[in-house]
C-alpha cells in the first residue's frame, strides 16, 4: 500500500479517470474498483473517498443520482457535462507529470 502523501494527491485524478470509463458508480463501488485494478496497492478509505465526492459535486464536477436498491437508497456519481473536460484535462496533466518524474528517476538511477 502508498502512503498517504502520495494518494492525497491523486485521488480526485483516479475517481475522475472511474468516471470518464464509466457512466456512473457509487461510493462503494469505486473504492472496490481501484483495489481491484491496482493489486490492493491502492486503498481508499472511505473519509478521503466522500470528501474528493463531495467536493467535485460542490464545485460541479460531478452529479449524483440516486437510486433505490430493495430499501435502501443508492447514490451514484457521474461526471457532468464541465466535469468531463475537467477530467480530460486533469487526466493529461498526471500523464505528463508522470512521464517528467520517470526522467527524473531514470536520470538519478544508479548504472548496473
Amino acid at each position: 500500500m502508498y502512503s498517504k502523501e502520495l494518494l492525497k494527491g491523486t485521488i480526485e485524478i483516479i475517481i475522475l479517470k472511474l468516471l470518464s470509463e464509466t457512466e456512473k458508480m457509487y461510493g462503494y463501488e469505486i473504492t472496490q474498483k481501484v483495489k481491484a485494478l491496482t493489486g490492493d496497492k491502492i486503498i481508499i478509505s472511505e473519509g478521503a473517498l466522500y470528501s474528493s465526492l463531495h467536493k467535485m459535486e460542490a464545485t460541479g464536477v460531478l452529479a449524483t443520482e440516486t437510486i433505490m436498491t430493495g430499501k435502501r437508497p443508492r447514490i451514484y456519481y457521474k461526471l457532468t457535462k464541465s466535469g468531463a473536460d475537467v477530467a480530460a484535462a486533469k487526466i493529461a496533466e498526471l500523464t505528463s507529470f508522470i512521464k517528467s518524474l520517470n526522467e527524473v528517476i531514470d536520470f538519478s538511477l544508479p548504472n548496473t
